[in-house]
Protein backbone atom coordinates (compact mmCIF):
# COMPACT_ATOMS: atom_id res chain seq x y z
CA UNK A 1 0.00 0.00 0.00
CA UNK A 2 1.77 3.48 -1.39
CA UNK A 3 2.00 6.12 1.37
CA UNK A 4 -1.03 8.40 2.19
CA UNK A 5 -3.21 5.87 0.73
CA UNK A 6 -6.66 3.99 1.80
CA UNK A 7 -6.25 0.10 2.42
CA UNK A 8 -7.74 -1.89 -0.45
CA UNK A 9 -10.31 -3.08 2.03
CA UNK A 10 -11.89 0.38 2.60
CA UNK A 11 -15.47 1.08 1.95
CA UNK A 12 -14.51 4.21 0.15
CA UNK A 13 -12.12 2.38 -2.89
CA UNK A 14 -13.29 3.01 -6.22
CA UNK A 15 -14.96 0.16 -8.32
CA UNK A 16 -12.56 -1.47 -10.60
CA UNK A 17 -11.41 -0.21 -13.59
CA UNK A 18 -12.96 -1.47 -16.66
CA UNK A 19 -11.13 -3.45 -19.71
CA UNK A 20 -13.98 -4.72 -21.63
CA UNK A 21 -12.14 -3.27 -25.13
CA UNK A 22 -9.37 -5.44 -26.55
CA UNK A 23 -8.33 -3.16 -29.39
CA UNK A 24 -8.43 0.53 -28.37
CA UNK A 25 -6.35 1.37 -31.54
CA UNK A 26 -7.38 4.98 -33.46
CA UNK A 27 -7.55 8.69 -32.62
CA UNK A 28 -8.07 10.53 -29.93
CA UNK A 29 -9.08 13.67 -27.82
CA UNK A 30 -8.83 14.60 -23.90
CA UNK A 31 -12.42 14.63 -22.59
CA UNK A 32 -11.30 18.03 -20.54
CA UNK A 33 -14.61 17.67 -18.37
CA UNK A 34 -13.58 14.12 -17.21
CA UNK A 35 -9.74 15.09 -17.01
CA UNK A 36 -7.94 16.43 -14.54
CA UNK A 37 -4.04 17.67 -15.25
CA UNK A 38 -3.21 18.32 -11.38
CA UNK A 39 0.01 19.89 -9.45
CA UNK A 40 1.98 19.52 -6.08
CA UNK A 41 4.71 21.35 -4.79
CA UNK A 42 5.78 21.44 -0.99
CA UNK A 43 5.18 24.82 0.71
CA UNK A 44 7.89 25.67 3.62
CA UNK A 45 9.05 23.00 3.69
CA UNK A 46 6.23 21.42 6.08
CA UNK A 47 2.72 20.83 3.68
CA UNK A 48 1.76 20.29 0.19
CA UNK A 49 -0.07 22.50 -1.71
CA UNK A 50 -2.13 21.58 -4.68
CA UNK A 51 -3.67 23.06 -7.44
CA UNK A 52 -4.60 22.01 -11.37
CA UNK A 53 -4.85 23.92 -14.71
CA UNK A 54 -8.64 24.34 -15.77
CA UNK A 55 -8.02 25.16 -19.83
CA UNK A 56 -6.33 22.41 -22.07
CA UNK A 57 -6.43 20.52 -24.88
CA UNK A 58 -4.92 17.24 -26.01
CA UNK A 59 -4.65 14.60 -28.84
CA UNK A 60 -3.21 11.13 -28.87
CA UNK A 61 -2.97 8.54 -31.15
CA UNK A 62 -3.08 4.54 -29.43
CA UNK A 63 -1.69 1.73 -31.56
CA UNK A 64 -2.50 -1.86 -29.76
CA UNK A 65 -0.41 -3.48 -32.26
CA UNK A 66 2.38 -1.11 -32.21
CA UNK A 67 3.05 1.01 -29.20
CA UNK A 68 5.81 2.79 -30.73
CA UNK A 69 3.60 4.23 -33.33
CA UNK A 70 1.78 6.00 -30.79
CA UNK A 71 2.04 9.73 -30.14
CA UNK A 72 1.13 12.06 -27.84
CA UNK A 73 0.11 16.02 -27.76
CA UNK A 74 -0.93 18.50 -24.83
CA UNK A 75 -1.13 22.44 -24.53
CA UNK A 76 -2.25 23.60 -21.46
CA UNK A 77 -2.99 27.55 -20.55
CA UNK A 78 -0.84 28.81 -18.33
CA UNK A 79 -3.58 31.35 -16.95
CA UNK A 80 -5.75 28.72 -15.91
CA UNK A 81 -3.83 27.38 -12.91
CA UNK A 82 -5.88 27.26 -9.98
CA UNK A 83 -4.72 26.20 -6.30
CA UNK A 84 -8.07 27.76 -4.41
CA UNK A 85 -6.43 30.90 -3.47
CA UNK A 86 -6.14 34.27 -5.12
CA UNK A 87 -3.37 35.89 -4.47
CA UNK A 88 -1.55 32.61 -4.46
CA UNK A 89 -2.85 31.75 -8.10
CA UNK A 90 -1.85 35.43 -9.20
CA UNK A 91 1.87 34.93 -8.24
CA UNK A 92 1.94 31.84 -9.32
CA UNK A 93 0.37 33.65 -13.36
CA UNK A 94 3.14 36.45 -12.30
CA UNK A 95 6.33 36.66 -13.93
CA UNK A 96 8.17 35.22 -10.65
CA UNK A 97 6.48 31.58 -12.00
CA UNK A 98 4.71 31.09 -14.99
CA UNK A 99 4.73 34.49 -16.61
CA UNK A 100 1.34 34.05 -18.46
CA UNK A 101 1.54 37.17 -19.81
CA UNK A 102 4.98 36.34 -21.89
CA UNK A 103 4.57 31.73 -22.15
CA UNK A 104 0.59 31.88 -22.34
CA UNK A 105 1.03 27.95 -22.94
CA UNK A 106 3.09 24.84 -21.46
CA UNK A 107 3.57 22.13 -24.64
CA UNK A 108 3.76 18.49 -24.06
CA UNK A 109 4.83 16.20 -28.12
CA UNK A 110 5.66 12.40 -27.03
CA UNK A 111 8.80 11.55 -29.13
CA UNK A 112 8.67 7.68 -27.60
CA UNK A 113 5.78 5.47 -26.52
CA UNK A 114 7.25 2.27 -25.07
CA UNK A 115 4.85 -0.68 -23.65
CA UNK A 116 6.10 -1.30 -20.03
CA UNK A 117 4.09 -4.61 -19.31
CA UNK A 118 0.07 -5.01 -20.36
CA UNK A 119 -1.31 -1.95 -18.47
CA UNK A 120 2.04 0.81 -18.66
CA UNK A 121 3.19 2.41 -20.99
CA UNK A 122 6.19 4.97 -20.80
CA UNK A 123 5.48 8.31 -22.67
CA UNK A 124 9.11 9.87 -23.80
CA UNK A 125 8.75 13.64 -25.03
CA UNK A 126 9.46 17.23 -25.20
CA UNK A 127 8.04 19.39 -22.42
CA UNK A 128 8.47 23.06 -22.73
CA UNK A 129 7.51 26.00 -20.17
CA UNK A 130 8.53 29.57 -20.34
CA UNK A 131 10.21 28.53 -24.08
CA UNK A 132 12.72 25.99 -22.43
CA UNK A 133 12.02 22.59 -23.87
CA UNK A 134 13.42 19.94 -22.24
CA UNK A 135 12.63 15.69 -22.75
CA UNK A 136 10.91 14.14 -20.15
CA UNK A 137 9.30 10.86 -19.16
CA UNK A 138 6.28 10.00 -17.86
CA UNK A 139 5.02 6.32 -16.90
CA UNK A 140 1.08 5.78 -17.55
CA UNK A 141 -1.21 3.40 -16.55
CA UNK A 142 -4.04 1.89 -18.87
CA UNK A 143 -7.09 2.67 -15.98
CA UNK A 144 -9.70 1.04 -18.15
CA UNK A 145 -11.42 0.97 -21.30
CA UNK A 146 -15.32 0.88 -22.44
CA UNK A 147 -18.06 2.32 -24.80
CA UNK A 148 -19.98 4.72 -22.56
CA UNK A 149 -23.40 5.36 -22.51
CA UNK A 150 -23.04 7.68 -25.84
CA UNK A 151 -21.51 5.48 -27.92
CA UNK A 152 -18.19 6.79 -27.65
CA UNK A 153 -14.55 4.67 -27.23
CA UNK A 154 -13.56 5.83 -24.11
CA UNK A 155 -9.94 5.59 -22.39
CA UNK A 156 -8.39 6.23 -19.36
CA UNK A 157 -4.73 6.85 -18.35
CA UNK A 158 -2.96 7.96 -15.23
CA UNK A 159 0.58 8.98 -15.07
CA UNK A 160 2.72 11.60 -12.92
CA UNK A 161 5.87 13.39 -13.65
CA UNK A 162 8.45 14.77 -10.85
CA UNK A 163 10.54 17.82 -12.24
CA UNK A 164 12.65 20.29 -11.21
CA UNK A 165 11.33 23.97 -12.29
CA UNK A 166 14.50 25.88 -11.88
CA UNK A 167 15.54 23.20 -15.07
CA UNK A 168 12.61 25.40 -17.04
CA UNK A 169 13.46 28.86 -15.64
CA UNK A 170 11.30 28.91 -12.63
CA UNK A 171 13.90 29.86 -10.22
CA UNK A 172 12.01 32.04 -7.76
CA UNK A 173 12.17 30.95 -3.90
CA UNK A 174 12.60 33.10 -0.29
CA UNK A 175 15.04 31.45 2.21
CA UNK A 176 13.19 30.52 5.39
CA UNK A 177 15.02 31.40 9.03
CA UNK A 178 14.80 27.90 10.35
CA UNK A 179 16.50 26.47 6.90
CA UNK A 180 14.80 25.77 3.02
CA UNK A 181 13.11 26.97 1.12
CA UNK A 182 9.47 28.64 1.21
CA UNK A 183 8.05 26.45 -2.56
CA UNK A 184 10.34 23.33 -3.25
CA UNK A 185 11.98 23.02 -6.61
CA UNK A 186 10.91 19.74 -7.12
CA UNK A 187 7.33 19.76 -7.94
CA UNK A 188 5.22 17.00 -9.51
CA UNK A 189 2.55 17.02 -12.58
CA UNK A 190 -0.14 15.05 -12.49
CA UNK A 191 -2.22 13.00 -15.10
CA UNK A 192 -5.90 11.93 -14.80
CA UNK A 193 -7.06 11.78 -18.36
CA UNK A 194 -10.29 10.45 -20.21
CA UNK A 195 -9.92 10.49 -23.73
CA UNK A 196 -12.54 9.75 -26.03
CA UNK A 197 -11.84 8.02 -30.07
CA UNK A 198 -12.34 10.49 -32.40
CA UNK A 199 -11.08 7.94 -35.72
Amino acid sequence: MGKHRASDADPTDFDAATSALVDVTGDYEVDVAHTRIGIRARHAMVTTVRGSFGDFAGTAHLDVADPAASSVALRIRTASIDTGQADRDAHLRSADFLDVEMYPEIVFVSTDVEQVDEETYTVTGDLTIRETTRPVSVDFTLTGSAKDPFGNTRVGFEGALAIKRSDWGLTWNTPLDTGGVLVSDRIQIEFDVSAVRVS
